[in-house]
């Protein structure tokens, strides 16, 4: 090495000594605020993310001093911003920098590159005096080292720790391998363990069929059916939905796993077996609502302030899922042990026979004694006797909670639709309503109802669809163009002008209508009173089915004169459909 100058000598120590205060202070406040302050070990690093065994020289090549982040020998004598940390450095730092101030230069460093970050295998003291000189770049003699998971220049000891636990999942799985495009990595890192068991689980059933060859690599047939037929879809979902614009800190993976707990949580809680796909909904925010004191206030006001779940996003989802010819599969029947709620059971059971439909019973007690009572036990039985008989799917569930409003509006999100009985108010009583029950079910309640009348006798072969173009009357559209088209029925459309709608809205309806395959539709436009107009019509066309969208008025108006919707629902003495 050129003999140095004592001048420059001097000075170079002048600087290791003002860097050495520097990284003090570095360590200090990153001590306070638990920040990463050191180096990362390159051997750590790459056994944690599981080196495959191939390295690439690129050669020399300018490098960005922000992505090196580690050391092959050196780490615990630097920073993570290459200050020295031991005094006893100062003599090989002091010769280093005193050279650069001669001119002698500094010669090309050599790195391991693992990801986009870089190691330094010799040059440490090259690196932190060209940091101190505010450099950019440095040469470099470059060796990539692969890994099955990429590292990035900014990943801390946490992110670090969840990649090397993906990497022990890919190692175990091979999905790396299989599914080239996966990309599983989760912020949730203590939580492979739920994937393993789902793949475990798919192992079990494959290894008890006996129609796979001998040869058949098992886990590896488990962990791609695993990947196509369990996890793809419900992330598909996630995405067309755009879930992870609501959760920009999490990753595909942990939303499938937030979904997968909350399945468990249910099935725990209920006993029914649900799909996890239907709870992606549940993770849709809502419209900005008043917190608070005045929340609460305006929720003892009335419960109906609040605007319920968004529009179209129960459509979104079965379209995604591409439910075109098994639209109501799963079915909520809240049952309460009267007469009529089994009537209403008998019902849907034969119905859902056509299709084998799933049949899922919610019955809500107050306390966990009468779980086990013996009128519950009878309800169970019955519900399973009749689901037998019929030849279909059916689970019942207890709740705790004393509320069943609030259990069938919470539960509902793991079905396709809920259905309840309407019953008549009381003909003497002024603005008679709809009983607060099921007002509030259909205000919050984020798939579509089918309401049912006690003793309601029908055929649904003339149905009437209230069309006023809003986004819950395209929501009864959809439903009433798969209902008409599959089960053949007669339909009609009417909507009434006003103010607000037009013949315009009527035109979109039977465009929509034409698209899908229905002509022989009749079209209603009248003026007047909405729902006199909306009962008229049913009395003409002899409607025994009515299709229509939920609650829209201003919140007001259900706190004095009650909406269209309601009125209908009172004054219609037949099975309905209201949309969300």
């Amino acid at each position: 090495m050129p003999k140095l100058s004592k001048a420059s000598y001097q000075m170079a120590l002048r600087d290791f000594q003002r860097a050495r205060k520097h990284a003090v202070m570095q360590q200090i406040l990153s001590r306070l605020r638990g920040d990463a302050e050191n180096l990362l070990c390159f051997d750590d690093v790459r056994h944690q993310l599981r080196s495959t065994g191939t390295a690439i020289k690129h050669g020399l090549q300018e490098i960005p001093l922000d992505k090196i982040v580690g050391s092959v020998a050196r780490y615990g004598d630097f920073t993570r911003s290459f200050l020295p940390k031991r005094d006893t450095d100062e003599e090989r730092w002091a010769g280093v920098r005193a050279a650069v101030n001669d001119m002698v230069g500094m010669p090309p460093i050599e790195v391991y590159q693992l990801g986009d970050a870089f190691f330094v295998q010799d040059g440490n003291h090259r690196v932190s005096i060209a940091r101190q000189l505010n450099s950019k770049t440095i040469s470099a003699y470059v060796t990539e080292v692969k890994t099955r998971v990429p590292l990035t220049a900014d990943d801390d000891p946490n992110e670090i720790i969840c990649k090397s636990r993906y990497a022990d999942f890919l190692e175990k799985t091979n999905l790396d391998k299989l599914r080239p495009e996966s990309d599983l990595m989760m912020t949730f890192c203590g939580q492979y363990h739920m994937l393993l068991d789902q793949i475990e689980a798919e192992f079990n059933f494959l290894k008890n069929k006996q129609v796979l060859p001998e040869e058949t690599d098992l886990l590896g047939k488990a962990a791609g059916d695993w990947y196509d037929h369990v996890y793809l879809p419900v992330v598909h979902l996630i995405r067309e939905l755009g879930i992870l614009h609501r959760f920009p800190e999490r990753t595909e993976a942990d939303i499938y796993v937030l979904l997968s707990e909350r399945q468990v949580e249910l099935e725990k809680d209920l006993g029914w077996r649900v799909e996890r796909e239907t709870g992606v909904t549940n993770l849709i925010d809502k419209e900005i609502q008043p917190r608070g004191l005045l929340r609460n206030i305006l929720r003892r006001v009335s419960p109906f302030l609040d605007k319920g779940p968004l529009p179209g996003v129960w459509r979104r989802q079965q379209l995604i899922r591409q439910r075109y010819h098994h639209l109501f599969e799963h079915i909520l029947v809240p049952l309460d042990g009267s007469d009529e709620g089994w009537q209403m059971f008998e019902y849907i059971v034969k119905a859902a026979q056509f299709d084998g439909d799933h049949i899922l019973g919610l019955h809500v007690v107050l306390d966990k004694a009468q779980v086990n009572s013996e009128p519950v036990r009878q309800m169970r039985a019955r519900f399973s006797k009749s689901c037998h008989d019929a030849g279909i799917r059916g689970e019942f569930a207890v709740e705790v909670g004393g509320n069943p409003v609030r259990s069938i509006v919470k539960h509902a999100a793991w079905v396709d639709f809920v259905i309840v009985n309407s019953t008549r108010p009381p003909e003497n009583k002024p603005l008679a309503r709809i009983s607060p029950d099921l007002k509030l079910i259909i205000q919050q309640c984020p798939r579509p109802i089918h309401v049912r009348p006690d003793d309601t006798q029908s055929d649904y072969s003339h149905a009437l669809l209230a069309y006023d173009g809003s986004p819950k009357a395209d929501e009864a559209l959809f439903i009433a163009t798969y209902l008409t088209a599959r089960w053949k029925k007669s339909l009609t459309v009417v909507t009434v002008e006003t103010e607000h709608t037009n013949a315009a809205a009527l035109e979109k309806a039977q465009r929509y209508l034409v698209q899908h395959g229905l002509n022989d539709v009749n079209y209603v436009l009248e003026k007047g009173p909405i729902a006199e107009t909306v009962l008229e019509t049913a009395k003409t066309y002899h409607s025994n089915l009515l299709f229509m969208g939920g609650f829209s008025f201003h919140p007001v108006r259900h706190l004095t004169l009650g909406s269209t919707a309601e009125h209908i629902l009172r004054e219609f003495r037949h099975p309905m459909w209201v949309c969300q």
